[in-house]
């Protein structure tokens, strides 16, 4: 990973953790609990073919490997935003990024469900992302190199990509960045933060039934499971199906 990815990634993680990030996607309906997990092989697309298949496989001819998609995303956009997101939270040797961490999955779901009102605006954000990186770097965001991309990004950060109309490039940018920081830090059970990747990135304890005097007073990390995990366990330790 460069240096200017590892800075980036430093800023971030301490945004997250000291302006409450952590709480994600809190604030997002209920209904997208129901959506965490759907059944099948993926749910209803929009218009424009955007509908896809559940894959764990990569996007055919990208070699990027695509996870968890298939509520709105089809294949080539899942793949392409799910490199944004690495991009914009990259991973490094024991430190997870966005594509770990699920945010693909965490935002295509929000797409099916709370935040369906922004379908059209990914739509044509990705679609002006495309003409702006074919225009400007000769293919598509998943062909370039890592610094094409972040050059990319930058550009996007500035407003300095003329193929955006609606949205402009700023808000394209902002509204991503946005997600994929919801993703990497939200309760599990939007579909991102996969294995706690993000909670455990900051040092966030998740939901305890209690909190000790002795831990209030600790300046270690805090090692023990969010309480989350350790329902997932019992019922993976049950077998599915199991109440």
């Amino acid at each position: 990973m460069s240096t200017h990815s590892a800075g980036r990634r430093t800023f971030l993680v301490r945004s997250a953790a000291g302006a409450g990030t952590l709480a994600g996607a809190a604030a997002l309906p209920a209904a997208t609990a129901a959506v965490a997990e759907p059944a099948g092989h993926g749910g209803p697309g929009g218009p424009g073919g955007h509908g896809g298949q559940r894959t764990q496989g990569g996007a055919e001819g990208h070699g990027h490997a695509v996870t968890r998609h298939g509520a709105f995303f089809n294949d080539d956009d899942a793949a392409t935003v799910e490199s944004l997101a690495e991009r914009i939270m990259p991973g490094a040797p024991g430190k997870p990024g966005a594509r770990e961490a699920g945010v693909l999955n965490y935002i295509d779901l929000a797409l099916s469900g709370p935040y369906a009102d922004q379908q059209d605006f990914y739509r044509r954000g990705l679609a002006a992302l495309d003409r702006h990186c074919r225009k400007a770097h000769g293919g598509p965001f998943l062909r370039l190199g890592a610094t094409l991309q972040d050059r990319v990004l930058e550009a996007l950060a500035s407003g300095e990509a003329a193929e955006f109309r609606w949205p402009t490039a700023q808000a394209f940018f902002n509204t991503l960045r946005t997600h994929t920081m919801e993703g990497m830090f939200s309760d599990p059970i939007y579909g991102g933060n996969r294995d706690f990747a993000g909670w455990r990135l900051v040092g966030f304890p998740g939901a305890q039934p209690t909190f000790t005097p002795a831990d209030m007073k600790s300046r270690q990390a805090f090692t023990r499971e969010p309480i989350i995990g350790l329902q997932q366990r019992a019922r993976t330790r049950r077998g599915p199906g199991s109440a």
